[in-house]
């Protein structure tokens, strides 16, 4: 019986034997962590298999390559978009924002027939930083003119990343809730403003004004527990004396 020749695609030239170091130690067999890259017969049938693969599947493959393709096309289109909005938006309420700062409310609103206002560039510009921001003026003027309830709708709106810009949204919305006559759905905006990334330079003061929208629904207990507060979180506030007046008074209304 012939005997099969020791060839580098038999068994044996897989298993290799490994010649220790040490002369007086028994060699080891090998067997190759990746036998792909060990036998060439092996690596070239994994070849025909994929190629194999891909031609069966090339329409879903081709699918799949036009899906990702429009997926990143979209997605950079999309972002040149949202710059080229933001840069018209911002040129476009530059005008509104400079009568919004003189007080000419209604023209930073309207604007004054050649320019956008605030209302016309959150509306056209949502979707930019411009667009949002102008939200932000034109709820703090609505408010001012007393829109109370286009002042709820543009500052829900706004979103800001500055959290003392946010936390000042919230209880702007709370002041217009207040001026309707809705001082539970205010002292929640409060509460929300105080405990936005909580601090000793803000917060006590949004706590204040929750207390007192509280008092005004009827609320002493969730007064109290307002004022208590800022007694204990941020005694060295300036609004400290007040809470504790408020407190008491809050307490003798509850009939504590």
């Amino acid at each position: 019986m012939s005997k099969i020749p020791f060839t580098g695609k038999s068994q044996q030239a897989r298993q290799q034997r490994v010649v220790s170091t040490d002369p007086l130690a028994p060699a080891q067999a090998y067997n190759p962590e990746h036998p792909l890259m060990e036998d060439p017969d092996a690596l070239a049938m994994r070849l025909v298999e994929s190629e194999d693969f891909v031609r069966r599947n090339k329409n879903v493959l081709l699918g799949l390559l036009a899906v990702v393709v429009l997926a990143v096309a979209g997605g950079f289109g999309y972002y040149l978009w949202r710059n080229s909005q933001n840069e018209k938006g911002q040129a476009a309420m530059f005008q509104a924002v400079s009568y919004w700062e003189a007080d000419s409310l209604q023209k930073a609103l309207k604007g004054d027939g050649r320019n956008l206002g605030l209302e016309r560039v959150a509306s056209e510009y949502g979707g930019s930083d411009a667009g949002n921001l102008a939200s932000f003026y034109a709820g703090v003027a609505a408010l001012k003119e007393g829109q109370y309830k286009a002042a709820i709708d543009y500052l829900e709106d706004f979103s800001a990343d500055d959290y003392l810009v946010q936390a000042r949204a919230y209880s702007l919305i709370g002041d217009a809730h207040l001026e309707l006559n809705q001082p539970k759905e205010a002292a929640d905006f409060y509460n929300k403003a105080a405990n936005y990334n909580a601090n000793e330079y803000f917060s006590p003061a949004y706590l204040l004004k929750e207390g007192t929208a509280r008092e005004v629904a009827k609320d002493y207990a969730g007064a109290i527990t307002a004022y208590d507060k800022i007694l204990t979180a941020y005694p060295a506030a300036a609004e400290a004396n007040e809470a504790k007046q408020y407190k008491a008074r809050a307490e003798g209304l509850s009939g504590k």
